[in-house]
């Protein structure tokens, strides 16, 4: 006989360092000790039982004890829970669970594999039954058959992690209204906050209440159910509670022992996965780990590494002398029809340690398709790749899409794994053919964009731009359909196809922020731009699809609805009923199905229905704006399988078109210079613009001082020049009544009742009109006439001569002269 190794805990870890060491080292006698009923079991798939996708229970038990210890030569001791450890005589005792009798075991070598439990915080309440946790198999049982027996119709659901956010998806499977309530201000801690948005949105389409940076103050058991009190004074009531709030090391036997722990109750172990006891080794979530990007301490509680750490181990207890060299956190996730990935470390983690943006890292983030854009079923992802600012290391990457998310984090992973650098992941050749990626694959075009920052060929806009706040203008390269669709809250439209023709219409100093739907013409007109002259340009990461997706809550998220396919036979080709034509866009990116429908519904007569399928999950999103802005009826808006399928009626909207078409724009000449008259101007336009109506102000001689900027600016002028500027009032502040000014009295009572009735000053109407879309321009023949500079003048706005302001006009039916 041979060593004898004892191995306390199943499942990942210690399950894997059995079945290895007994494949090295046949004479050695392997004892396995696990308290609860099963030895091995994917624990990763429990929440998919409790939605029924795993339908079969047995499919979770991945080995039984009888099976191991035949397969195996090994004896698996179930039920049987190991309740301390004597390092001197090199012995452990043992408890029999079903009977309470305790006995103890010798040892040559020992394995912890304990693992980790979810947490349960003291909050008033907690005990109630109706509140549980899933981390067993038993778990499982016990949340299906409450749900069964007792009829439940609801659920609260206690975290955002990974857990939380499978449970939330499997219960809404099971027919339930759930609510996720997450403590901080994202789900997924280990992406950044703006990748979690894309998260957030999705729950939101379908149908998940989400309650973040607010935590559970108690619990209170009622005859309905639980109430759940938050401590921001809100109250949830369901009929069941899942906590998911994170997990706790088993280290409580390590310690008991005397063995070296963290402050968190980490086991610390070396290299070889030896503890500070030479003869015992620790293996899984209960042990401390390396982080293999930047070498530190963590603890990261993942399956994939529990298998690893469990071979290891295994190795070195037979004579080898493997070491584990770090986890990098590769993690991923399906929440309904998104998957969620991640490796390395975060933008936040760097943040956290020092590490400046600019000076020591940059970013990027990326919106690619999963295969060929041409092959059906196409679908984007958004990829955001961190690196340091010398592009030698790639620090981490996160990826939310659809398909194929996957294997493109597996891929970075490797590289990060490798050492590999920026450069070589535009080098790496990845198979391709039209079903599977495309001839650049994302993982190449996150390479290839990487290195046009790192040689100045492109800079990033930040996503959290503020594009209403007057120093930038937003360029938007999109087609005037896609615009009608999602237009952003302040913008300069001039589509990609015109912009070399009509570079005059921008102000080469101004700051621009290139948009388009995802990213690529953006890129194009900024390097446009950057070839012309334009000295400050940012493109913003991912298209007006990410900023739509960043901005989610300020337009009306209708959740998305599941529907069988209606057409007649099978055939998919034929429009459902009440549908005058079907379009078919499966495999077509943004614009291309806005593009169709907007063609399509040309030539369809008022009541007349057209229905459209698309694979592009922006399409459900942008077909209910496009028909709200354009007068038309979204009648119904569905997943059927994996298309995206909304029936659009022509006409009969219940609210006039937002964005209207023909002559029904207003435009207005400011050449007053008076407060009151001002006032009038800047209320009209506000208001139609209100009503979607395209408005122009084109200021003039003494209007261009409303324009210019409180503060002087240091700009050359003749003195002529000088002294006709000084004569003039500096903004919109210093302008006077035209009447009644009573040397400043009248106007400052003015403005006192203004703000006493809450009526917005003239600098809040000159905002609140940039962010209407107002196109504000100012007449560049009288700004030299009055030695006026553009430096003088606010951001935000266009400089034009007359002739802008009578293609406007034949465009309006209402021309104001102010």
């Amino acid at each position: 006989m041979g060593k004898k190794v004892l191995i306390v805990g199943g499942v990942a870890g210690g399950a894997s360092c059995a079945a290895r060491l007994r494949r090295l080292d046949e004479s050695a006698q392997i004892i396995v000790f696990e308290r609860g009923d099963y030895i091995s079991y994917a624990n990763c798939g429990l929440p998919y039982h409790v939605g029924d996708v795993i339908k079969q229970r047995s499919a979770l038990i991945l080995q039984t004890p009888e099976a191991m210890g035949a397969k195996y030569n090994t004896d698996v001791r179930v039920r049987q829970e190991v309740t301390g450890i004597d390092r001197a005589a090199k012995t452990i005792t043992v408890k029999k669970l079903d009977t309470g009798e305790t006995y103890d075991e010798s040892y040559d070598t020992l394995v912890l594999s304990t693992g980790s439990s979810p947490v349960r915080p003291p909050i008033p309440g907690i005990d109630s039954k109706r509140i549980m946790t899933l981390w067993t198999v038993p778990d499982t049982d016990r949340i299906r058959a409450y749900i069964g027996e007792h009829g439940v119709k609801s659920a609260v659901v206690v975290g955002g992690g990974f857990i939380g956010l499978e449970m939330a998806e499997n219960l809404r499977h099971a027919g339930l209204e759930v609510s996720v309530v997450e403590m901080l201000e994202q789900v997924m801690a280990p992406l950044d906050f703006e990748m979690a948005q894309l998260v957030h949105e999705h729950l939101a389409r379908k149908g998940v209440d989400l309650r973040l940076s607010d935590g559970v103050a108690s619990f209170e058991e009622t005859d309905g159910g639980v109430t759940v009190a938050l401590k921001s004074g809100r109250k949830l009531t369901a009929g069941l509670v899942i906590l998911s709030i994170g997990v706790r090391p088993n280290s409580e036997l390590a310690k008991a022992a005397g063995l070296e722990v963290n402050a968190r109750g980490g086991i610390v172990v070396n290299a070889g996965l030896r503890t500070s006891d030479p003869d015992i080794y620790a293996v899984g979530d209960v042990i401390e780990v390396e982080d293999f990007v930047d070498k530190g301490r963590a603890m990261v509680p993942l399956a994939g590494p529990a298998n690893k750490q469990g071979r290891i181990a295994a190795d070195n207890i037979a004579g080898g002398h493997e070491t584990y060299d770090g986890t990098q956190g590769t993690s991923v996730a399906k929440i309904f029809d998104m998957t969620a990935a991640a490796t390395g470390q975060s933008e936040k983690t760097l943040v956290k340690k020092g590490l400046v943006k600019g000076r020591d890292y940059e970013t990027l983030i990326i919106t690619q398709n999963s295969h060929a854009s041409y092959y059906p079923g196409a679908v984007p992802m958004n990829i955001k790749l961190i690196f340091s600012k010398d592009g030698r290391r790639i620090y981490g990457a996160q990826i939310v899409g659809a398909d194929g998310v996957d294997k493109r984090i597996d891929t970075i992973a490797a590289v990060i794994r490798l050492g590999g650098a920026v450069r070589d992941l535009k080098t790496l050749e990845l198979a391709y053919a039209p079903p599977y990626s495309s001839a650049k694959d994302p993982v190449n075009m996150a390479g290839f964009v990487a290195e046009n920052i790192l040689t100045g060929k492109v800079a990033f806009a930040p996503w959290d731009a503020d594009l209403t706040d007057g120093s930038v203008v937003a360029l938007d390269v999109r087609e005037a359909a896609e615009v009608e669709a999602y237009a952003l809250p302040a913008y300069k439209h001039i589509p990609l196809g015109q912009l070399r023709k009509r570079l005059s219409e921008l102000d080469r100093d101004s700051a621009v922020v290139t948009f388009c739907a995802i990213g690529v013409r953006s890129y194009n007109a900024a390097r446009i731009l950057m070839e012309n002259g334009f000295k400050n340009v940012r493109v913003y990461p991912g298209g007006t699809r990410f900023y739509q997706s960043m901005h989610y809550k300020e337009s009306e998220v209708i959740p998305m609805t599941n529907a069988e396919t209606v057409a007649d036979s099978g055939d998919t080709a034929k429009p459902a009923p009440g549908a005058s034509m079907r379009l078919d866009c499966s495999g077509m990116q943004c614009p291309g199905p806005i593009m169709k429908v907007f063609e399509a519904m040309k030539a369809l007569k008022d009541g007349e229905s057209l229905e459209v399928a698309a694979s592009d999950p922006g399409f459900a999103r942008d077909i209910g704006a496009w028909a709200r802005r354009t007068g038309n009826t979204l009648v119904s808006n569905e997943k059927r399988g994996s298309d995206y399928v909304a029936l659009v009626r022509k006409g009969g909207a219940a609210s006039a078109p937002v964005q209207a078409s023909g002559a029904e724009g207003k435009t207005i000449i400011v050449f007053s210079g008076d407060l009151d008259k001002v006032l009038a101007s800047f209320i009209i336009a506000n208001g139609a613009a209100a009503m979607g109506r395209p408005v122009t102000m084109f200021f003039t001689f003494w209007g261009l001082n409303v324009l210019r900027r409180t503060n002087k600016v240091r700009v050359d002028k003749t003195f002529v020049e000088s002294m006709f500027g000084g004569m003039m009032p500096r903004g919109a502040s210093k302008l006077k009544l035209s009447k009644m000014h009573m040397l400043g009295m009248g106007t400052a009572m003015m403005k006192g009742i203004m703000k006493k009735k809450n009526v917005s000053s003239l600098e809040e109407l000159i905002k609140k009109a940039q962010q209407n879309g107002v196109k504000i321009v100012a007449c560049t023949m009288s700004m030299d006439v009055m030695g006026i500079k553009k430096e003088e003048l606010i951001d935000g706005i266009d400089y034009a001569g007359v002739g802008t302001y009578l293609a406007d006009a034949e465009e309006s039916n209402v021309n104001l002269f102010i």
